[in-house]
């Protein structure tokens, strides 16, 4: 009998720990991160700004998060009780048979100062050419070239949980990636 040795996919980690989406009820994202950090399970909410001018002309910055109703989070899958315990988790996204982790690489990419202050939310995926950054921390990320106020924007997608954030970029970032 031969044994076959698995290998693990690129972009994971090798401590067992990977990202995982967690689906939160409506505006809990901020809560359902604060239960799990006091859980001592590492989150990330990526988040973007927007400035909200009131009726008395007071101008203030707004923190939403960039994929609303969703979460990330790095653990073992055997830890996805913890999760799913938490008061505001409805479910962590997968398939019908288990969880599905999301790629480091992905998730380095929104953390990355690359993406500080650049990302926005963008919802309605219009037709472009599929690019890659071709340089930097960010080399061989993938996504949709759009443009919004004539300049050019990298769309990223997550295709696990179908949603989509825009980053200004510049076209020599940029290259094609032939199909």
């Amino acid at each position: 009998m031969e044994i076959i040795q698995s290998q693990m996919p690129e972009g994971f980690s090798e401590t067992g720990h990977k990202w995982y989406a967690a689906y939160t009820l409506p505006q809990h994202e901020r809560a359902v991160e604060m239960r799990l950090v006091a859980y001592g399970i590492e989150t990330f909410l990526p988040t973007w700004e927007s400035t909200r001018v009131w009726k008395n002309r007071l101008r203030m910055k707004i923190t939403h998060p960039l994929f609303p109703s969703y979460l990330f989070v790095r653990i073992r899958i055997k830890e996805r009780s913890r999760v799913l315990r938490s008061p505001g988790v409805v479910r962590i996204v997968g398939n019908s048979n288990e969880p599905v982790p999301i790629p480091d690489s992905e998730i380095d990419f929104l953390r990355s100062d690359f993406c500080l202050k650049r990302v926005v939310p963008y919802s309605d995926l219009a037709e472009g050419d599929k690019v890659r950054i071709k340089s930097g921390s960010m080399q061989g990320v993938e996504g949709l070239l759009v443009r919004k106020n004539d300049g050019l924007r990298f769309v990223v997608t997550l295709n696990l949980i179908n949603q989509h954030a825009a980053i200004e970029v510049s076209a020599d970032e940029l290259e094609p990636v032939l199909s």
